[in-house]
This record gives C-alpha cells, sequence and structure tokens, in this order.
C-alpha cells in the first residue's frame, strides 16, 4: 500500500499528514524533526475533521488524537 502525503504548509506542527484508509490510521510527518506519526483507531470522520484546512492539527492532536493508540510509523 502506498501512503500519499498531503502537504500541510499552513501547520507549526505538522508538515505533511496522511490517512490509510484500510488500517483506519491517521499519520503526521512533524516539522520540527520529520519523525512520523500513526494514531489507531481513525475512521473517516476523524480524518475528514483533522484533514479539513481550517482545523488546526497541533490542537487536534493534543485534543483528540493523543488518546487514540499511537506511536512511531515505520513506513
Amino acid at each position: 500500500m502506498t501512503i500519499e502525503w498531503i502537504e500541510t504548509p499552513a501547520s507549526t506542527r505538522c508538515s505533511a499528514i496522511a490517512y490509510d484508509s484500510e488500517g483506519e490510521r491517521i499519520l503526521c510527518r512533524f516539522r520540527k524533526d520529520g519523525v512520523e506519526w500513526q494514531y489507531h483507531g481513525c475512521p473517516p470522520s476523524v480524518w475528514q475533521e483533522f484533514s479539513n484546512p481550517a482545523t488546526s492539527k497541533g490542537s487536534f492532536i493534543h485534543e483528540q488524537l493523543n488518546h487514540h493508540q499511537h506511536g512511531p510509523y515505520g513506513g
């Protein structure tokens, strides 16, 4: 499976985001150090909210995604 990253130039936290619909995982590449992180158990509705350009990625991660199982993404 190929992950298609979406650049997020307006975000100060994430440089790019992606979604794995089969595994229901949200992926985030952090701007500070380039680390890629995955958040499990995220249905399409959560992805739609997170990927909305008006959504603050940092706030959403802090308030929503950190409550999901998460860890480094090994690509």
